[in-house]
């Protein structure tokens, strides 16, 4: 028997793709998929590209009432309003997928610290996994609220998790700069977001303190064993989709062959984790995962001065939104962790 689905903020990018992997998911059935903007229009009113996959789903309402007629939920919404279901969700025994930030911060105090807000449920940030497979894959496995990262968060964390295991670097001074498409700052257009403003822009956003950096230092700290602090800027590009992670670092020990040997040891079985080294392509690069969920990891060093470049590149939307939370989802009731995901890149894009 199928999984109920129910997507709660269905009519943006990342909603969209949410629905696009789970129209050809052999386990899962949509039966709710929330708008308020657009209540009552089909599915392809916003998504024209998903045409014959759900012909009889509109969008409807989040009403609390309807979700608790599904077994999982995917919350796809802004900051702060996740936090107003979860609770009477896993309380009626819904499983949640929160793709939002609410419950991924361990600590109560960074929400007042990074989202300006005191947090309703501490409680509940304890039971919370932090939804990345490649570091809590069996803590995701029959878990009943997972939070899934953040697309920066995501690119920068696999970049460095090898190198911060295996304490190749000096953990006092690491910097990470994120470049990263359009459709991060969702379907509603602002002043720096929509086209005209956007296109064939390169500008850091951010720079002084992003949200994300709270996720990459809670995650690399529990690698490390010791509190991490990191340097993060964000830059927006005129792509569409993909986000390119570089992470400045100093090396303790100059042996690429060490650096690599942590990069298989780590990622060698990973089912969407591809260690990018050498020609044709050289380094990991946005335009070869886009529309996938794969992770593309590599590596540069500067012997000249001790310095190490770490890599990843993701679509957002998937590897770093949509693609990532169907890979918990899979986790969590038991299924082949690749279901519904098991599709290469597009090229040319």
């Amino acid at each position: 028997m199928s999984v109920r689905i129910a997507v709660v903020g269905a009519s943006g990018y990342t909603g969209g793709e949410l629905l696009r992997i789970l129209a050809t998911h052999r386990e899962a059935e949509v039966v709710m998929a929330t708008s308020r903007e657009y209540k009552g229009k089909p599915i392809t009113h916003i998504h024209p590209h998903l045409r014959g996959f759900y012909p009889n789903l509109r969008f409807t309402e989040a009403s609390v009432e309807k979700m608790l007629e599904s077994d999982l939920v995917f919350l796809s919404l802004p900051a702060g309003v996740s936090k107003n279901y979860v609770p009477q969700l896993l309380e009626s025994g819904v499983k949640v997928i929160d793709l939002g930030p609410d419950y991924r911060l361990r600590n109560p105090e960074d929400y007042e610290r990074w989202y300006g807000w005191s947090h309703p449920h501490p409680d509940l940030l304890a039971k919370s996994v932090y939804g990345m497979p490649e570091l809590h894959r069996e803590e995701i496995k029959g878990a009943r609220l997972v939070a899934s990262p953040g697309c920066n968060s995501t690119a920068a964390i696999l970049a460095l998790v090898p190198a911060v295991e295996s304490r190749l670097i000096d953990l006092e001074h690491v910097a990470v700069d994120v470049k990263v498409g359009s459709s991060e700052a969702g379907r509603k257009p602002t002043q720096g977001t929509h086209h005209p403003e956007r296109a064939n822009v390169m500008r850091p956003y951010e720079a002084s303190g992003h949200r994300h950096v709270a996720e990459i230092e809670q995650e690399l700290s529990a690698i490390a064993g010791r509190e991490l602090r990191v340097a993060f800027v964000p830059h927006a590009v005129g792509a569409i989709r993909g986000a390119l992670a570089t992470a400045h670092t100093w090396l303790t020990e100059d042996d690429e062959r060490r650096i690599m040997k942590a990069y298989v040891s780590r990622y060698g079985k990973e089912p969407f984790v591809r260690i990018v080294r050498g020609p044709p392509v050289g380094y990991p690069d946005p335009k070869y995962v886009v529309g996938s969920n794969f992770a593309d990891v590599g590596f540069a060093v500067e012997r000249r001065i001790g310095r190490a470049a770490f890599m990843a590149a993701i679509d957002n939307l998937m590897k770093g939104a949509a693609g990532q939370a169907v890979q918990c989802f899979n986790l969590v009731m038991g299924f082949d962790e690749t279901e519904g995901l098991r599709f290469p890149p597009l090229k040319p894009a």
